[in-house]
């Protein structure tokens, strides 16, 4: 016998864009979070609190994508009077651009099919 939906039972349809380096996520939802977390807050630790994420991984993410992209997407500010930090390099912001704008497109290339698909879930 199925189970049934929890109580809020609203029907979503979204996209999940991975782009794989070898068998290793090079980027994907986890990694674009962090990365526009970085870009408001300007700190890893700062960026991982506001996502729930532990410094450590962000920080493994961050290595990560520094090692699979052409160029690094975060670095290291200097310090100052306020210390240092962390910025997107122009590669972490248009990594951060490009990906959004592929999740936009497909969203609306396949709106009609969504709605379709979406039709066939139940809704009670």
């Amino acid at each position: 016998m199925p189970t049934h939906p929890p109580s809020s039972n609203k029907v979503v349809a979204q996209f999940r864009l991975r782009v794989k380096y070898g068998d290793q996520v090079a980027i994907g939802p986890g990694k674009i979070a962090i990365l526009e977390a970085i870009a408001e807050t300007g700190s890893i630790s700062a960026a991982g609190r506001k996502i729930g994420m532990s410094y450590r991984r962000a920080w493994l993410l961050v290595d990560q994508m520094n090692q699979y992209f052409t160029e690094p997407v975060v670095v290291a500010a200097t310090g100052g009077a306020q210390g240092g930090g962390t910025a997107l390099t122009p590669m972490g912001l248009e990594v951060i651009a490009l990906y959004r704008s592929i999740e936009q497109q497909a969203q609306a290339q396949s709106a009609t099919l969504l709605e379709r698909l979406k039709g066939k879930v139940r809704s009670d």
